[in-house]
């Protein structure tokens, strides 16, 4: 507001007057002229009186609750903790083999394409199938709840009864579309 004030009558003192050559050094000194400063209450504090204040200040500050003071029938079996964990999941086994990968060359172990697939020819479909939903539902989970999470953003299905269905949805759809992946392709 201040600045709007004095940008005003600097620009109203500069139409009133013709402009001259010194009009580049005039328009600072006329922004200046009527500028105002308000000096804010300070007090000096010694370092036990600054401590105590910081930890009142400290005191009632918002603090976000740890999963464990949540109920864990909402919680456990709920779908944002589950989001977090396959996200992790999916997020360490991605570093660990990258880095297991780069480090096969200078550990001589053969994780290419072609010894990575003979590998997996030689074991019994079983094996095949389970190492595979093993991958599929928490890729497949993850993406349908973080959909769903998208959904939110809209506003769109906060009712309790819809979040619980919808919870109950993204598990079926997960668990049925990973056993699909698995075993039928």
């Amino acid at each position: 507001m201040n600045a709007q004030r004095v940008g005003m009558r600097a620009l109203r003192q500069v139409v009133a007057r013709q402009p001259n050559a010194f009009f580049a050094h005039n328009l600072p000194r006329l922004a200046l002229a009527n500028y105002q400063t308000r000096g804010a209450a300070t007090t000096k504090l010694n370092q036990d009186d600054a401590q105590a204040l910081l930890a009142a200040q400290r005191k009632q500050r918002p603090v976000a609750p740890h999963l464990t003071a949540y109920d864990y029938s909402q919680t456990w079996f709920g779908s944002s903790i589950w989001t977090r964990i396959t996200g992790s999941v999916l997020t360490g086994g991605l570093y660990t083999f990258s880095l297991a990968y780069l480090a096969a060359p200078l550990m001589g172990w053969h994780l290419e394409s072609a010894s990575l697939a003979a590998a997996v020819a030689g074991l019994p479909m079983a094996v095949k199938g389970g190492a595979k939903f093993l991958v599929a539902w928490p890729f497949l989970y993850h993406a349908f709840n973080g959909t769903r999470h998208l959904v939110w953003d809209f506003a769109i299905g906060f009712q309790k009864g819809d979040v619980t269905k919808g919870a109950w949805v993204i598990w079926g759809g997960s668990l049925l579309s990973a056993l699909g992946i698995a075993f039928l392709l």
